[in-house]
Formats: C-alpha cells, structure tokens, sequence
C-alpha cells in the first residue's frame, strides 16, 4: 500500500498585535483580505473584465487556447495510477469527463498496453446529481479486497473536503458508512470497522489550520465520541495518521508535525499504546519491508553509535529498533521517489538532475544497488509499484521526448507498454543544461529549450521558470497531472512553436541535489535562491540566448513569491512576470490560511529578528512608486484555501495605487492552482502565453 502523501502536498504548502518598536505602516489594502465579501468580488469581477478582455483580444490567444486544450484533454495521455491487488486504479479528465472518472483495469490488460477500464465513479454524474460542484481528491482502498474505499471530494477545488465510505461492489456511497465532515483532514483504514481520523472535535485547529488530534473512530460510533489516540499542540503544524500494510501484518503510524519539515512519529501498537520512532525530525517515512520501516532522511543522524548521512535511505526493524542503511546518494544525487516490491526497493534519482532508478535487495552482507539500464538524460519516475510484486512500472520522458511508459521484470528487463504520441513537433527542438555562477560561485544548473534555428540565431523571446522552495526539485518532464505551463508538451506547442525558449532554473531551495540544496535557502538565507534565478537570467543574456527586452519570468506560489523578488529586485532584467497564486505579503503570510506551517521554511515575521531578513525581499512592502516595473500578469483563485488571494489582490491594488498597469485574473473556483478543471486550465494557460507574446512578441516571429 501506498504511504498517504496528500497531506503533505497540502502543508506544501486573527490578526495579532505588532511590537511598536518596530511595526509597519497600516496596510490600506488589508480589506482585500475578506475572500469572498461583495465589495471583495466586485473588485475582482471587474480586474477579470478588464484583463480578460485585453488578453484575450491577442489573435493568437484563441488557437492557443484550443492547442493547450487538445493537449489536456488528449485521450491519448497515459494513464498513470496506483496498483491495488491484480487492477491499476487510474484518475482521468478529457473534454467529455470535465470533472473526472475514476476506474481501473487488470494489470494484464494494462501490462499489454490496452487497459480495459471500469468505471467506479463518474464525478461528473455524481456532481449532478447531488447538486455540487465536487472535485475528487482521492481515494484509499481496504485491502486485500479492496472492496470499501474512503473517497474523498472537494466543492470547488479547495484543499478542504468530505470523505465518504464508497462501496465498489455496488458502486455507490454507503448511506450508513463512515463520512468525515467537510475540513482539511485525514482518514485512514485501521480495519474493516475502524479508521484513524484526524479532524476537528472541538478543540479547535492548529495555527496552520490542520487538525491537532488523531483519533480512532468504530464503525456505529457517533463521531463525536471517537477515541483519541493522540493530541498535538496549537503551535504545530498538524497531527494526522496513516497505515502501512505488509503480508497481513498492519503498522499504523502517528505523526506530529511540529514544523513543515520537523515531525515526531508513533508507531501505534496493536495494545493501543504509542512507541516513539527514533528517526530524526528531518525523515520522510517510505514505507516497510521485512517489518523495516524505510526512511529518508534529511538530516544526518547518529543512532546507536553508527552515523548515517543527510539524503540517505535507512531501515529501522521493528521488532528491537535495530537501523541499518539501505543506500546514500553521492554529492551530485538526490533520491527522487522510492517505490517498494515485494522483496527490493525501488529508487528513483537524480544526478545533476538527470534520472537514473536503481533496485535495492536486501543480503547476507546488506543492501546492494543495481542500476536498471533506463533511456539516458531525461526524467524517470517510478510509475506504480506494490509490496506483492517484484516487477514495477517506469516512467521516462524529457522536454521533447513524449512519456514512455515501461514494464521492469522481476529480472530488470526492460519492455514498452505504451508511449504518448507527440503533442507537439519536437524534430528540430534542442535541449541544452547549462550552469549559471550565483553571487557566492555556486553553480547552478539550468535547462534550455529552442527551436534550433531560434537558438542559433540568439535574442530570443524568453521564459524563465522558478521555484526554488520545500526541497522540491524542478526537472524537465513532457506532461504530468496536473499540467503546468512549464512542461515540454505545452510550451512546445504554445511558445516554442512559435519562435519562443522556455528555461527551467535549478535554483537552491529545491530538491535537485536533496536536502543540502533546500537547506542552503532556507530562513535568512532565502535571498540566495533569488540571486540564483538572477545568475541564470544573465547567463542567458551573457549567451546570447536572450535580453531584458525579450525575457519573462514565470513562478506560481512560492515561485510567485519569487516572482515578487524578480518584481521588486531586478526589474531592469525582466519584461514580463507572470505570478500565480503568489505569497507577496510575508508581513502577515503566517496569518492568512495555511501559512503558519510554512514558518520552517521563511521564519517567523513577529519575531524582530527574523523580519529583519524576511522584510528584505518582502514583495509588499518592497513595492515602489516611480520605478520602471514591467506589466504583470497575477492570477488566483478564490477558492484556494492554502495561499491567501488575499496576497495577489493587495499586490495588484499597491502597483494601481502606484500608478502602474497589470493584469489579474482571479478564477472564482478553482483550488491552489487556480482552476478547477482542463478547460479553466487550458484557458488560463493561454492567457499566460498570450501575456507573455504581447510583451516579448509584439509581433508574431
């Protein structure tokens, strides 16, 4: 079974007194901040008016538009998913199921290429039906059976949802199952008749807005009186639960999250009594094997007189709380993903960005590593994988090479089952990785992509693409689910078709060299991700690749955030940022939403001390009249619950203040990535290349 990870992708993610001593001016924009009053909306309506109308009078926004939507609604996209007994289990939207169905297919059916899918639950269906516009957001399945799921939905995109009980036998909802309440919480099978829920019973959320308490609710029991297994303080970022299953045996585990990346973790015994994991604060659990726990670890840890470095894998034996280690990642690596069979380890990794997947088994001497011989230089990811089976799917892909979905044998051989035919016409498209000096002499990698000709020649118009935060790492993929601007299939067709270079940055902050290359911007230090994106920009420029009259930045919430530094630090290097549902006001970001678990990774702005570095590179209160700012685009969404929009509304009316011209878009549904469906994504993706050919491409090239 899968280790549940929705709930960190969530982290991921009252107003209180300030000290005089050394307080901010009032914010005349803090009435933004109501997300959906009448005054608020009709702010927005009439920004969307106004934007909306302009770019979308741009001649190429309209194929734009329906090339994004061709590609997000391809029925030739890979279905990719999850294994549960002999069946993948798969997620899919296209232009005919807007919200989705969710379905699966025998593995030998999906093995061969040609699944034959079986419709569990149509969304579409189901929104009508009960009159709301509901957003799946999941599923997790009781084995070995697999016959009860808990579903869960979400109205309007948002990270809060229902779960409901769903019986596949009979395809529909229990009337007398299990439903947790609608609120950003999680739930997980215990046993047939009892689950581990974290959720709210009074005792009110964290800071973060997460639950504080895990309990364990019996089926017939009122929910109200579900028994606490434990409780967190408000201080912390959360506490919530998950169930690892392995060959019958069940490993419950507790966690407590003191901080976005620090957390304390139980293993919850079949007695019912607690027993403290030793692994560090800094760990990512992986799953189990041979009643080993696997661990990630993002810091070094010394335990029982042995020292294991950061970004290692390790296993912990339950029995007697015995580690050992299952495999370290060299200087230049990063382990990506970890998939476990039925008796190795699978590993993705990066080095120098580029994937590589390893097998690890266990011996009489310990851990050995094999390499599968993978297509070389691009993206590999483990597909699906289960503690049943040794054999696994992979997935390959690069900016210009389509996904390629491969079957591993239990002997590492490799076979196509299907590949995504091409979306675009890659055939004279090159792809370049380069390394751009930052202000310290870190070299930083970066990757390049052009039409040959455009290359040559030089000065081209110029995306560049940032992120640079929560040890993810951004790597140059073909497609995923859900689709980003960023990836090779959409800005192939929609920019560099047309004469256009996309750039993805590596800047520090992320996870391409594992958690030193997170650590190295973390807290006062933020401002070296920011000189790293700088680097990259003018190495291009140095190049030739590119100019300020011809480059852009794109960045979407922390990258927006980003984005209000490019905004705000160096906007003699940049004519067009796009900044998606963005953090700008770091004054108060800890106070709106989810924001408060994100302290681990800015710091804490009621601290004096902390705002001293925070309040240099705060995009809001850095903002200034009479200065030469290229026109933004923002977008939100109202409906995102994790970063406030409250941030790209106050940003936008400070630069109209100001004096200066932008565009907003703010999608009235739609969750953190500001739509809710392919069509609200294929439309706001035009927009985006629409706004940056009208300022880079006055004219088409």
């Amino acid at each position: 079974m899968e280790v549940p990870i929705r709930i960190l992708s969530l982290f991921c993610l009252a107003l209180l007194a300030v000290p005089a001593a050394w307080s901010q001016p009032s914010d005349p924009f803090l009435w933004l901040e109501e997300i959906e009053g009448e005054k608020q909306l009709d702010w927005v309506r009439k920004q969307n008016a106004r934007s909306l109308a302009e770019l979308k009078a741009d001649p190429r926004f309209a194929p734009m538009e329906q090339e994004a939507l061709e590609i997000l609604t391809s029925k030739e996209r890979i279905p990719l998913g999850s294994i549960r007994g002999d069946a993948l289990y798969n997620f899919w939207q296209d232009d005919e199921h807007v919200r989705g169905l969710w379905r699966r297919a025998s593995l030998k059916s999906y093995r061969a290429g040609k699944p034959k899918w079986e419709t569990l639950l149509d969304v579409d269906a189901l929104a009508q039906a009960e009159g709301k516009n509901w957003i799946y957001h999941g599923a997790d399945c009781l084995g070995p059976d697999y016959e009860r799921c808990l579903i869960e939905l979400s109205p309007g995109g948002s990270d809060a949802g229902v779960i409901r009980e769903y019986s596949l036998k009979h395809k529909r909802f229990i009337d007398d199952g299990f439903t947790v309440p609608l609120g950003k919480n999680s739930a997980a099978w215990l046993d047939a008749d009892t689950l581990l829920v974290s959720s709210d019973w009074g005792e009110g959320r964290t800071d973060s807005g997460y639950p504080r308490s895990v309990r364990k609710w019996a089926r017939g029991q009122a929910f109200a009186d579900a028994d606490e297994v434990f409780a967190g303080e408000k201080g912390d970022v959360s506490s919530s639960a998950y169930v690892l299953r392995r060959k019958g045996a069940t490993y419950p585990i507790v966690t407590r999250a003191t901080t976005f990346y620090e957390a304390e973790r139980y293993w919850l015994r079949d007695d019912g009594k607690l027993t403290a994991l030793p692994f560090p604060k800094r760990a990512r659990i992986a799953g189990v094997i041979d009643g080993r726990l696997l661990a990630q670890l993002l810091e070094p840890w010394s335990y029982q007189g042995e020292s294991y470095p950061q970004g290692a894998l390790v296993a912990l034996r339950l029995k007697d709380m015995k580690a050992e280690s299952v495999f370290a990642a060299g200087r230049s690596q990063a382990v990506s993903g970890v998939g476990v069979g039925k008796t190795g380890v699978f590993v993705s990794l990066l080095d120098d960005v580029v994937g590589k997947v390893l097998r690890l088994t266990r011996g009489d001497d310990g851990w050995t590593a094999k390499e599968i011989d993978a297509p070389p230089n691009g993206v590999v990811n483990i597909a699906a994988a289960d503690s049943d089976r040794d054999d696994f799917f992979l997935l390959t892909e690069s900016l210009t090479t389509p996904q390629t979905l491969h079957h591993v044998s239990e002997d590492d051989k490799l076979s196509t089952v299907t590949s995504l035919p091409p979306l675009y016409d890659a055939s004279d498209v090159a792809v370049e990785q380069h390394f751009a000096s930052s202000a310290d002499g870190t070299q930083v990698p970066y990757f390049v992509m052009g039409r040959k000709d455009v290359l040559a020649k030089g000065d081209a118009p110029t995306i560049q693409y940032g992120y640079g935060g929560f040890l993810i790492p951004i790597l140059p993929v073909y497609y995923a689910d859900p689709a980003r601007p960023q990836h090779g299939a959409l800005s192939g067709k929609l920019w560099v078709s047309r004469g256009g270079v996309l750039v993805l940055a590596n800047i520090r902050g992320g996870g391409e060299y594992g958690p030193r290359w997170h650590e190295a911007a973390l807290l006062e230090n933020r401002q070296r991700a920011y000189e790293d994106f700088f680097a990259v920009s003018e190495d291009l420029i140095e190049r030739g690749v590119t100019s300020p009259k011809k480059l852009g930045a794109v960045g979407r919430s922390n990258g927006g955030l980003l984005m209000g530094v490019v905004l705000t630090q160096r906007p003699d290097l940049y004519n067009a940022i796009d900044c998606g549902v963005p953090l700008f006001d770091m004054k108060r970001y800890h106070k709106l939403l989810a924001g408060a678990s994100w302290m681990a990774e800015f710091g804490d702005p009621d601290d004096s001390e902390q705002w001293e570095f925070i309040e240099k590179y705060s995009p809001y209160q850095n903002l200034k009249p009479g200065k030469s700012y290229p026109k933004v685009l923002f977008y939100t969404s109202t409906k995102d619950d994790r970063v406030h929009p409250g941030h790209a509304r106050k940003a936008a009316a400070l630069l109209a203040e100001y004096g200066y011209d932008f565009y907003y878009y703010e999608n009235i549904e739609g969750g953190h990535g500001g739509t809710a469906n392919q069509q609200q994504l294929a439309m706001r993706t035009a927009l985006e290349f629409a706004y940056f050919a009208s300022q880079l491409m006055p004219a088409e090239e």
